[in-house]
Formats: structure tokens, sequence, C-alpha cells
């Protein structure tokens, strides 16, 4: 019978991270105290430290085995409005000293921007929540191989097409940072991370498929059953043997949940406050105007507990908070961090270090709802090539997925091209699925549009 992955215990905390939380801030209290006394006006520090093991399996043998082990510590100087910045990953007190010299002596040379410093007090964070991001995950090899072996080996099983494997990994890594500055804000949390996942190829009689299926969470025991997963992307891989072309048409186009994604990345960062200042954005002085369906809302959700994106402050010390970014179709907020907000006459909004927990509020159709509601068009399910013009939203790339009809999957597809404009597309969303994808810092189920140009023979 299958049995779910081991779980967490108290002890691995001690087994995983060498700096203990003291450590840490006494350092990032030293690199201050340095700072100012070498003259600076403000500054800044940031020091992580971080473990982790990725294994892979390929036809049940370890093919890669890595143990990672990381620190940093980072500072930004402040002389004025000249700003410095220097890092190492060397944590003794004299590498310490020469970094903050660094970051010290090129502020100093460095020429005024009337839009540097540090964010207003007012906007930092003062006491914030647990939001449960820390799940250390005590994994010998042995476990983590015997892991892997079992989902590869499940979709060996699953499917006789099945003839190759990319692999099958695992994945945990546990991370620690703080943050401090001159201006009295000190903070730091732990973070875990985990991954399970696996990529298969098949044969069938015109050639060969591959495809994967992978879980991730901040807790090994919401990662779901290995042999779930191997199985998951065994299906995945058959069901794309036989592909075809299409001839080329306009057509409706239905975005897995794993696609969605990417158009709503698009999106988030359309409204960065580096593509509004420098005005490199589709979506350039958008703020209240209409640009989904009136029906849509997109959400921030940094504060949800075991989110991937989530996290109680922002790069800054900014305090996060959950907030509407699109309502009722209307573009509510850019996502701005101190720089960007003065470089906009606007506010910080905790963005420093961007988006957290992007959420489309999701709607009432499944999976085969999506299909039915879609009736005839084009399921994408990958997405090739980088081809979005970030400034005018002009949307050219290569899909494979599958041709729907009367809302029933016919044949998979291959060797398309999918074209339009991302203001367009954003406008002509006809439904969005509650088939949520929860596994990244977007969370979103499919997303259906009403027409593109799909190019193929």
């Amino acid at each position: 019978m299958s049995q779910r992955p081991a779980v967490e215990t108290p002890e691995a905390a001690a087994q995983a991270l060498s700096h203990s939380p003291e450590s840490l801030r006494a350092r990032v209290q030293q690199a201050l105290e340095e700072a100012k006394k070498q003259g600076a006006t403000d500054a800044q520090v940031v020091v992580s430290h971080s473990v982790g093991l990725d294994l892979g399996v390929r036809k049940g043998e370890i093919e890669t085995l890595e143990h990672e082990r990381d620190q940093n510590l980072s500072l930004i100087a402040h002389f004025g409005q000249s700003k410095g910045a220097a890092s190492t990953t060397d944590f003794s007190e004299q590498a310490l000293l020469d970094t903050v010299e660094a970051a010290c002596r090129i502020a100093r040379y460095t020429e005024p921007d009337p839009y540097a410093g540090m964010p207003s007090i007012a906007f930092k964070a003062v006491d914030w929540q647990d939001l449960d991001l820390d799940h250390p995950w005590e994994l010998s090899i042995a476990q983590a191989t015997e892991l892997a072996q079992r989902t590869e080996q499940a979709g060996f099983d699953a499917e006789s097409r099945i003839e190759n494997s990319e692999g099958a990994s695992v994945n945990t890594r546990r991370a620690m940072a703080f943050l401090g500055d001159t201006q009295g804000f000190m903070g730091g949390y732990r973070s875990t991370r985990h991954s399970l996942s696996c990529a298969l190829v098949a044969r069938g009689d015109d050639g060969m498929q591959r495809d994967y299926a992978y879980s991730v969470s901040r807790r090994a025991a919401d990662l779901g059953i290995p042999e779930d997963i191997g199985r998951e992307a065994a299906e995945r891989t058959v069901r794309r043997l036989g592909g075809e072309k299409l001839s080329t048409r306009s057509c409706p186009v239905l975005f897995a949940p794993e696609m969605a994604r990417t158009l709503i990345g698009s999106f988030t960062r359309a409204i960065s406050g580096p593509a509004q200042f420098r005005e490199s954005s589709f979506l350039l002085n958008a703020l209240d105007e209409r640009i989904f369906p009136e029906w849509m809302r997109i959400e921030e959700r940094p504060l949800t507990p075991r989110g991937l994106g989530s996290a109680p402050f922002d790069g800054e010390g900014v305090q996060t908070r959950n907030r509407p970014l699109v309502e009722q179709g209307v573009l509510r907020s850019y996502t701005l961090d101190s720089y960007a907000a003065r470089r906009l006459g606007r506010e910080t909004t905790g963005n420093a270090g961007g988006a957290r927990n992007v959420t489309v509020r999701p709607g009432t159709l499944d999976a085969p709802g999506m299909l039915r509601e879609m009736g005839t068009g084009l399921l994408v399910t990958e997405l090739i090539g980088q081809g979005v013009n970030p400034v005018t939203g002009d949307y050219s790339r290569g899909a494979a997925g599958f041709w729907v009809e009367n809302g029933e999957i016919v044949h998979p597809v291959e060797e398309i091209t999918i074209a339009g404009n991302l203001k367009d597309m954003f406008r002509a969303i006809v439904a969005t699925g509650s088939d949520v994808d929860y596994r990244g810092n977007i969370r979103t189920g499919s997303i259906l549009i009403e027409s593109m140009t799909v190019a193929g023979e």
C-alpha cells in the first residue's frame, strides 16, 4: 500500500541550520553599527542562511545528489541620497567590516539620486503574525532515494508506452533571514520549501513525447503520495502521443492553470514599479482603468498561512498586507517598493521583492466544466518561447495542447503558435476555473479567452 512521504520532526530544525537567529541578528546589528561609524546616514542589512538537499534518480539509480549550504550578508549604505551596496558570503568579522567599508566607499563616489532613500518609518512592520512557513523535513539520503524511486517506478508501471525517464527528484530547502536597518527595524523568520517531481518519455506510432508532474509545498506532509505523482506524469505523457497540427484559424483558447499563471505573470510585471516609471509597460498609467471583465477580481495575499509567496514584511521591512489589485475588472494598485513609489509620486505598497501570492478569484466551473464552457477550441497545456512584448502587449508563443469539440478532448495538438495582444486578451476573458493551481506565487485556475489567432499549417 502507498505511503505518504515522511513528515517533518521537531529535531530537524537543529540538524538543518548551523546559524542561530541570535547569531544572524548579531551580525545585522554589528554591520549597522559599523556603517554608522563610517558616516552612513542610513543603512540596511540582510543576512540569510539556507541549507538544502536535491536528489534525482533516473531508471532507479541516483543520478544527482547535491547538499546545499549557502549564506550571504548584503548591505546598502546611504550617504544622503547617494547609495552603495556590497555583499559577502564570508561571515567572519573581518569580512563583515570589509563589506561595510566597500558599500560606504561606493556610496561616497555615487551620484546622488533624488528618489533614493529608506522607506518612511510609518510603513515599517511593527508586529506581525506567524505565517506558518517553517516545516523542516528530516530526510536521509536513503529516504529521499526511496521516494524518488517510488515516484518514477509508478510512472513506468502505469503505462506500457512509457519507454524512458528524464528522472524523478526530491528537493528540500530551509532558509532563515534577518533584515535590519538604522531606523530601528529588525525582523526575521524561517521558511521551508519541499518538492517532488517526475518527467517521463513515451513512445507511440508517430514518435516520442515527454511530460511531467510535480508537487511543491512548505510542508512535506502536503506533497501528496509519490505514486500519484508518477502516475500523473505517465498519464500526461501518454495523452500527448499522436499530436496533430492545426490549420490557421481564430478560435477560443483555454489556458490550463499552469499556463494561465503566465498570463497573470505578464499582468503583474506590467503593474510593477520599474515597468511604470521606466515607461516600459503595456499597462502604462492604467490605474483606475478597466482592463479585465467587470466580474474579475485579482488579489495579493502575502499573509496566507503556508503560502509559497507569503512574507510578513517586504525586502525593506515594510508591512505586507492582503489587498485587491483588480476589483470589478479595474486596476486598483501598482506594486511598488519605496524607490518606485517616490519616482511615481506615490506610497510604497510593500512590494520590495515583488508581488506575493497573486490570486485570481476562482469561478464556479471545474476543469471539465471549463471545457464544456468553451465548447470547441484549443486547450493549451504547454507554452514555448518568450514571445511577449512587455511594452506593447503583443503576444505570440509556440504552444501545444489539445483540440476540443463539444466540450470533449478530441486529439493532442502540437507545433502551433497562438497570438494576440494582452490588453485584448485580458478584456476577452470569458471565465476562470475553480481548478486553482496553488503550486506557486501566482494562484489561478484555468482561463478561457473568447478568441485568439492560432497559426498552424
